[in-house]
């Protein structure tokens, strides 16, 4: 499988990478190196030592332009976007992914919405995979690069053919979590079941953990957040849990724009605040 980018990585732990692809059940399509394990851990996890189920990592662009600071500071970028990939491949080896793909776009190129080589590399993979379940970013996230990677997936998923669309579509929490969604329309994805190798994947990004940004405690903190508040009338079901858009209708549905998607999640986080704060007024 060829790519537009002549530095695209794809790695299988099969010696036929068409065998790999078609054996996919879970996808996950990420900005950054790193953006798979916080967001679409679920998947992951699923996946991890099942028999009829495998997880495929797709990662967008290079990140090779992250905060800067400690053993960071003295590298170049090209230096960067190497040990950005090998941590994701040893990510992949960690996690037991089927398929690997580093498609390795600068990041100006995956948010400039006139530019389609993303999309057909894009289009390309999820032809390839057909996942049942595919993970990506959700649309209210604050980082551009996230918002722009679900833009274009979505794009993409509505050019393909219905029956060859997946099954769910879920765009999960990065740069903004969604705890603010009522909870009749967020998914609650149960990613408590081996933490342990949660703390592994982490570990495995030790450029952006020991280059200033803990995201290792942080994305473990929010999930062990997200399972003990989501309902303050009950006992915990499970010791963490990723929140998640189901984006499946929007993917769909083409009439249903991202901003009317939006516009309704965040109408109804007003109309619950009113309405405790109406007998009051």
């Amino acid at each position: 499988m060829k790519f537009q980018r002549p530095g695209a990585i794809l790695s299988t732990q099969e010696s036929d990478w068409k065998l790999a692809t078609s054996r996919v059940t879970h996808l996950g399509i990420g900005a950054h190196p790193d953006d798979v394990e916080f967001m679409a851990y679920h998947g992951i996890e699923e996946c991890f030592g099942a028999k009829e189920k495998t997880f495929g990592a797709v990662i967008c662009t290079d990140g090779s332009a992250p905060p800067r600071s400690g053993p960071l500071s003295a590298m170049s970028q090209e230096e960067i976007r190497r040990l950005r990939q090998r941590e994701q491949l040893a990510a992949a080896g960690v996690g037991r992914y089927g398929l690997t793909i580093m498609l390795d776009y600068p990041s100006s190129t995956a948010k400039d919405p006139s530019d389609k080589s993303l999309d057909e590399d894009l289009l390309k993979i999820l032809e390839a995979t057909r996942p049942e379940v595919l993970y990506t970013h959700n649309p209210a996230d604050k980082h551009s690069t996230h918002v722009a990677v679900v833009a274009r997936v979505l794009r993409v998923l509505r050019e393909m053919e219905p029956h060859k669309r997946p099954r769910t579509l879920l765009g999960c929490e990065g740069w903004r979590n969604l705890d603010w969604v009522s909870d009749e329309k967020k998914e609650v994805l149960d990613t408590g079941g081996r933490e342990h190798l949660a703390s592994a994947l982490s570990a495995c990004f030790d450029s952006q953990i020991s280059g200033g940004k803990r995201y290792d405690l942080a994305v473990l903190g929010r999930r062990r957040a997200n399972a003990t508040f989501l309902d303050s009338h009950s006992v915990d079901e499970t010791s963490m849990a990723t929140f998640a858009l189901d984006l499946t209708r929007l993917m769909n549905d083409h009439s249903l724009t991202l901003q009317d998607f939006i516009d309704d999640l965040v109408d109804g986080m007003k109309a619950r605040i009113h309405k405790e704060l109406e007998p009051w007024m």
